[in-house]
């Protein structure tokens, strides 16, 4: 797989919640950050996603917020 986006991240499935049109997927990296994301359950099923199977967080954004605590 080569793309172009600089921040993908290798993980593991840990939980799957499906919804009626979206699915939240869990994906655990290795020391166990875990990262939630939000794909509709066709992107679930076409990319055949189940707990315990590898997969990867590709993250590009153009802009990142950060903000601080007063």
């Amino acid at each position: 797989m080569r793309i172009s986006a600089r921040n993908n991240l290798k993980g593991t499935v840990k939980k799957i919640i499906v919804g009626a049109v979206n699915s939240e997927v869990v994906l655990e990296l290795p020391g166990g950050t875990q990262i939630t994301s939000i794909v509709t359950k066709e992107a679930v099923e076409s990319l055949g996603l189940k707990e315990g199977k590898e997969a990867y967080a590709i993250i590009k954004a153009s802009n990142v917020m950060l903000g601080v605590d007063h």
